[in-house]
């Protein structure tokens, strides 16, 4: 579906609610604060301060982007749980929020209850890549080294438990492979650690690591998604590469405290469907190798809820913890 009808969607329960006019004076009445979870640089950043402008335009009030990473998103979310229910602060959200319940004993919020799904933003495959001396040009060399190294070969990832390590997690199953998690606080600093050599393989999004693999300091093996990416066309897919079963798309989104009026969550929804579709968006996240999905507040709702059911599975599975 084009984001054309995803916008129609969207704006159509905005339509229906007919909220009253004292209401809609009331939102926004200050400037609105998108809590991004992650250091500064990161896709979930980037996508926050290109959406921002528009916003901010749309609104008639300032939209800013605010970073409080840790935790493993958890600092983030504790922080829009602490504002007014009222729609002004926003979480800028990752898989890591429908992980989080799973690997976590205890949670100062609870992410079904607590928030409410305002929209899904965008998609982004991801990639795996790995330092030039590592003697792997191919998944199947890759495979093929990690077998015959089982638990030596590290592999970083930006939070401790994410997409990221569930497609990992997923190609270890699937190749019968041990390889070790390195986790970091973000994509920058697992970059870092990749180009430095201390960790010879590294699996972000693919925006987030195309810059290096076009300039030759790191050797791009495979993507994570159903299809290759725009970004990185001459990399193949985990799935062409050997694998059919392993598909994993990383996705990011928006929630608001679960007490906020419907009225401004489907506003909220609709404003980021339109701008969305604007050019100075669109070409951005192009570049990014992020792809617009905009979803109306009760399919992302839906969404939300199966990923967490899923999520809940494959942590089980794994038997880790990030406490």
């Amino acid at each position: 579906m084009n984001i054309d009808r995803w916008s129609a969607l969207i704006l159509a329960p905005v339509a229906a609610l007919a909220m009253s006019a004292a209401n809609a004076q009331e939102f926004p009445s200050k400037s609105i604060r998108l809590i991004s979870p992650f250091p500064p640089g990161g896709a979930v950043d980037l996508l926050g301060r290109t959406l921002a402008p528009p916003l901010s335009r749309a609104f008639g009030q300032v939209v800013m982007v605010e970073n409080r990473p840790g935790g493993n998103t958890v600092i983030g979310a504790e922080a829009v749980m602490r504002a007014p229910a009222d729609g002004h602060t926003l979480l800028l959200m990752a898989p890591s929020f429908t992980i989080n319940p799973f690997v976590r004993s205890k949670l100062p919020f609870d992410p079904a209850q607590d928030f409410s799904g305002v929209t899904r933003i965008a998609l982004v495959p991801m990639l795996i890549a790995v330092h030039p001396s590592l003697p792997a040009k191919e998944l199947k060399d890759l495979v093929a080294l990690a077998r015959a190294r089982p638990g030596q070969i590290m592999y970083g990832t930006a939070s401790i438990v994410g997409q990221q390590r569930i497609a990992a997690e997923t190609l270890k199953a699937a190749a019968g492979i041990d390889i070790v998690n390195v986790p970091y606080n973000g994509s920058a600093p697992a970059i870092t650690a990749a180009l430095g050599g201390h960790a010879s393989m590294v699996l972000l999004n693919v925006s987030e690591l195309a810059p290096y693999v076009t300039t030759g300091k790191l050797r791009a093996i495979a993507v994570t998604s159903a299809a290759r990416s725009d970004v990185l066309k001459n990399v193949p897919t985990i799935a062409e590469s050997g694998y059919p079963g392993v598909d994993v798309t990383n996705w990011f989104g928006a929630v608001a405290r679960s007490a906020t009026p419907r009225s401004t969550i489907q506003r909220l929804a609709a404003e980021i469907a339109r701008a969305l579709q604007l050019p100075e968006v669109s070409d951005v996240l192009t570049k990014l190798g992020l792809s617009p999905a905009p979803m109306s507040p009760e399919a992302f709702d839906a969404f939300l809820r199966a990923e967490m059911e899923k999520n809940g599975q494959i942590i089980r599975k794994m038997n880790v913890k990030a406490d």
